[in-house]
């Protein structure tokens, strides 16, 4: 699956480079989802075999991905492979990254740029910081260290297809660690050269750093909100809670030891609206954790209808004929 977006300069080359025949494979398939290429970016497409699948206007590479994901369930493989369409991954190595998933060992594996230090790519020390940045942000949601989340060359396997439910349409790679994560699946990080600059344009998603860092902290707080989302009210609730006791503590303190009220009845005004507004910020807690409940049992019968539909060529399943 090769997310593309204006990338004649490079899409024709990576795609006569992908491996026709692997190890474990029966069979190889290339797919590019075209985000509103203006270029010549889907007939070099086509003329190197791949099917295209095109968006019509740029909807963000979240989205591209998402679409590839959707085909790759509907034509029922057992494992697909994103790569980027820039060059800045080499095609052979899918040979390597798909190792642990046809062996049953993973049931995703991502390329990591920082996980060998002797691997470590040629790349502004400002990315490098927000990539090490980013990797200890998911790193602490999840409660397992990886050294790179942003990586866009990655092997997903069936299950990890059929689990993986992404809302982003930003980006796609912060957010795949933190719902397969989520979902108890096996996540792997294999240490893979990659050109730490591209070669032709600039990066669609990471060309501005700071809108970069706003966007997928958005879809981080997001995840926050829809899967754990106790890890935000509670806290919130507790700091609210701690606030309240400090104002609180003074107002009385201040009562006992000087008889008066004045001049501090403030505090006391103060700790009153925080202790009022921990507890209704704890009601909200316990609604938003009613509605991630429901998520989950949705996100279950997901599961279960893109499990047992048939893949594409396959009969339909015979329907009950009492049914009306």
């Amino acid at each position: 699956m090769m997310p593309a977006l204006n990338e004649a300069a490079t899409i024709g080359s990576v795609l006569a480079r992908v491996p026709r025949s692997l190890s474990g494979v029966a069979e190889v398939s290339l797919l590019v989802i075209d985000d509103g290429s203006t270029d010549e970016t889907v007939q070099i497409a086509r003329a190197a075999g791949a099917d295209v699948i095109s968006h019509g206007h740029n909807l963000g590479v979240g989205v591209a991905l998402q679409t590839g994901l959707a085909e790759a369930l509907r034509r029922g493989v057992d494992l697909a492979v994103n790569i980027d369409s820039d060059g800045q991954f080499a095609p052979e190595d899918i040979a390597k990254l798909i190792v642990p998933v046809v062996e049953g060992r993973a049931d995703f594996v991502s390329a990591s740029r920082f996980l060998d230090p002797a691997l470590v790519p040629d790349m502004p020390g400002v990315k490098k910081l927000g990539n090490w940045g980013m990797a200890r942000i998911i790193s602490a949601l999840v409660g397992r260290r990886f050294a790179d989340v942003s990586c866009g060359f990655r092997c997903y396997g069936r299950e990890a297809m059929l689990r993986l439910v992404l809302l982003g349409k930003f980006t796609y790679t912060q957010e795949s660690f933190l719902v397969l994560s989520q979902k108890g699946l096996r996540l792997v990080e294999m240490p893979i050269p990659v050109r730490g600059v591209r070669e032709f344009g600039q990066s669609r998603v990471a060309s501005n750093l700071w809108n970069y860092a706003w966007r997928t902290l958005a879809i981080i707080f997001g995840f926050i909100r829809d899967y754990s989302p106790g890890l935000l009210f509670n806290n919130l609730t507790l700091l609210l809670a701690v606030l309240s006791a400090g104002f609180g503590s003074f107002f009385f303190w201040h009562r006992w030891s000087t008889g008066a009220f004045s001049p501090h009845i403030w505090a006391g005004f103060v700790s009153a609206y925080l202790f009022g507004l921990a507890i209704l910020v704890f009601g909200l807690g316990q609604i938003a954790l009613m509605v991630a409940r429901l998520r989950s049992v949705q996100e279950q019968q997901l599961y279960l209808a893109r499990r047992y539909l048939p893949r594409l060529g396959e009969p339909e399943p015979p329907g009950n004929p009492d049914a009306n």
